[in-house]
């Protein structure tokens, strides 16, 4: 149960309104169950339009040296780091430890902290740490979260959208979408729409990058086996071009 109480207590004021969403997520060690999760989590991010973080034992790594006397990465890790960086979260880092499971003389870090880009505007001072694990396989997780006083969170663009043709069309269909209203209410309504939207057409560039970079290496392969003809060359231009825009946009996107 949240009581209004509670709310108060967190929030300092009872000017506030607020909703709850009671989840309870655990860190499947299956490979196709971990995936069902990080769907769920995903869903459930889509639902909640606020600064957001996900706390707990994931139990996935993100680098080979968060497992003790690991030398190769599982599959289920890249998958890990791909979703990520698709949510666009920040992995907090943990500086007063390197692990936070042990069993016998098997350690890794496999609790972790991940927060969205709004949460570290809310909460500009956020910290994590590690406390001791008594008699626990896990240890604690601490996070430390200073909130940010300055006002609402200011409306933002990126210039890497502007690349694409469809942009400008989907804003003016968005923006008519929201009818009448006042200017800063059809402004904050147009966030939600331009986050889908940037999921779904820049989520993940380097996977989008590498996977035209497969397909010009898969032409240059045929030709030097001998396998040649009228539309090879031609084939290889439109993945370059194409390629080069996506590295364009990468490099825009950064800035």
């Amino acid at each position: 149960m949240v009581t209004k109480f509670d709310v108060v207590q967190l929030w300092g004021n009872d000017v506030v309104g607020w909703e709850f969403v009671a989840a309870e997520v655990y860190g499947e060690h299956v490979r196709e169950d971990k995936l069902v999760v990080w769907e769920e989590l995903s869903f459930l991010t889509g639902l909640c339009q606020v600064p957001f973080c996900f706390m707990g034992d994931f139990n996935e790594i993100v680098q080979v040296d968060e497992r003790q006397g690991a030398t190769s990465l599982p599959r289920s890790t890249v998958e890990f780091k791909s979703w990520i960086y698709d949510m666009e979260l920040m992995d907090l880092g943990l500086t007063d430890r390197r692990f936070t499971w042990f069993r016998a003389q098997s350690c890794s870090r496999m609790d972790r902290v991940l927060v969205s880009l709004e949460w570290l505007e809310e909460f500009s001072k956020t910290s994590l740490q590690g406390d001791p694990r008594g008699l626990s396989d896990h240890c604690p997780m601490i996070m430390n979260v200073t909130r940010l006083e300055g006002g609402p969170r200011p409306f933002r663009s990126l210039d890497s959208w502007f690349t694409h043709d469809g942009f400008l069309r989907m804003v003016k269909e968005e923006w008519r979408s929201t009818g009448e209203g006042q200017f800063m209410d059809k402004l904050k309504a147009l966030t939600v729409p331009l986050g889908r939207w940037h999921r779904d057409h820049f989520g993940n560039l380097d996977m989008r990058i590498n996977k035209f970079e497969e397909k010009i290496k898969k032409v240059d392969d045929m030709v030097s086996n001998g396998v040649y003809d009228g539309t090879m060359e031609a084939r290889r231009k439109a993945l370059v071009s194409t390629c080069k825009k996506w590295y364009i946009r990468k490099e825009i996107h950064w800035k």
